[in-house]
């Protein structure tokens, strides 16, 4: 079961500073996103209900699934790696530390550590590489995850500054990490960018991107997170990727389809000193053995199926493409197509309200090809934009099924 469905943006149903507002209606018999008789929680539970009844969908998600679910796949499932039998993990042993033997070798580390949260692993990174460089900057795009989703902890928390060496939707070049006129102790690399559209660099640029970053002292961190899925695009091994740079960050819940947390892998020292921090910020919990469980059944099951969801989904954002195009769709966009991962966005000129109630109305007869849609803040007025996520269920999808599902979803729009 990978990656969680998309969170919301921060407001993602604001229209763009000086935009008016969108009167599209909503179609006939079309819920809202949320009636007036429910809370948002009644209405973000009834959604999920919608989703996991449709029969046919591109992708399993973790979070349409039910504790009673959760917890009996985990006894079921557990025993493939690692003992039942064993004491429950106390501070960090256990099947925690084994998790965290199992991440240091996929990714070609000698140490690494869990954390509770990737939000608290690279605080706790780049703090400690601040200490150790002198210089509490941090170079990343304005659209990486702590710019966008995390409340400006690095500066909050951490007392981290960050700049940023391009505004462009895309991963920093090497002549723009060369030339930018600010100092900088740490370059932060998301990878891939999720807010651009999961979106990589090529092997040869993200090796030169490293290189800049050398060539000015600064030490390479990467937001890998989703860093699972880039070995298709990038045709390199995880270790050779992760090798790039200093110390590398991973999510178990985002593409593994664990339960909760990250870990933070890089040298012995680093680690050691991190997990000093860890402890100050509260993330050494007494018991962690159903996310560590989780995340070694994620890197036995999903992390080899990997290169095959990256190879359908190309398939399906053709396909999608080539659907919109046949239903007379006056504007779409596929982003990036072909996808450098197995998700990628989808942008078609409606409110996202209208089309977010399309998606509910044709999985509840049967069929989930879509699902949340937003309107972007920095985006276009009058656009709105969806994930598509392709894992086990989605290729059973041929491009024929993709192209009569998009024609049944633009039926159902204004």
């Amino acid at each position: 079961m990978p990656d969680t469905e998309p969170n919301p943006r921060p407001d993602s149903s604001a229209p763009a500073p000086g935009a008016a507002p969108d009167k599209t209606p909503v179609p006939p018999g079309a819920r809202p996103e949320e009636t007036p008789e429910e809370t948002p929680e009644q209405g973000h539970q009834r959604r999920l209900a919608v989703f996991r009844s449709a029969g046919r969908t591109l992708a399993h998600h973790t979070v349409d699934h039910t504790l009673a679910e959760r917890l009996t796949a985990l006894l079921a499932d557990g025993a493939e790696v690692y003992d039942l039998d064993a004491f429950a993990d106390l501070y960090g042993d256990g099947a925690v530390a084994e998790l965290e033997r199992r991440t240091a070798e996929e990714l070609g580390f000698p140490a690494a550590a869990f954390f509770p949260t990737g939000t608290m692993a690279q605080q706790v990174a780049l703090r400690c590489w601040a200490a150790r460089t002198g210089d509490t900057t941090v170079a990343l795009h304005p659209l990486a995850h702590p710019e966008v989703h995390e409340r400006q902890a690095f500066g909050q928390l951490s007392g981290l500054r960050t700049v940023h060496p391009t505004h462009e939707p895309r991963l920093p070049s090497a002549a723009e990490v060369r030339d930018f006129e600010e100092p900088f102790g740490t370059l932060m690399l998301e990878l891939p960018l999720r807010d651009a559209g999961y979106v990589l660099p090529t092997w040869d640029e993200l090796t030169a991107v490293v290189e800049a970053a050398r060539e000015r002292d600064a030490v390479v961190h990467f937001d890998g997170a989703r860093l699972w899925e880039t070995t298709a695009h990038f045709g390199r091994p995880l270790r050779e990727i992760a090798g790039l740079a200093d110390s590398v960050y991973v999510s178990f819940y985002k593409t593994l389809g664990g339960l909760s947390g990250a870990v933070l892998a890089g040298p012995e020292s680093l680690i050691a000193q991190a997990r000093a921090w860890r402890h100050r910020y509260g993330g050494q919990l007494f018991q962690q053995f159903p996310a560590a469980l989780s995340g070694l059944l994620g890197l036995r099951r999903e992390l080899p199926e990997l290169p095959s969801y990256v190879a359908h989904a190309k398939v399906v954002a053709g396909a999608i493409a080539a659907g919109l195009a046949e239903a007379g769709v006056p504007w779409f966009r596929v982003h990036p197509e072909p996808p450098h991962t197995h998700q990628f966005q989808v942008w078609l000129p409606y409110d996202a309200e209208v089309l977010s109630a399309a998606a509910l109305r044709q999985a509840e007869a049967g069929t989930c090809l879509f699902r949340r849609w937003f309107t972007s803040p920095s985006g276009p007025a009058g656009l709105a934009l969806t994930e598509v996520t392709v894992n086990a269920p989605g290729l059973a999808w041929t491009a024929e099924d993709v192209r009569a599902a998009v024609a049944d979803f633009v039926r159902l729009l204004p």
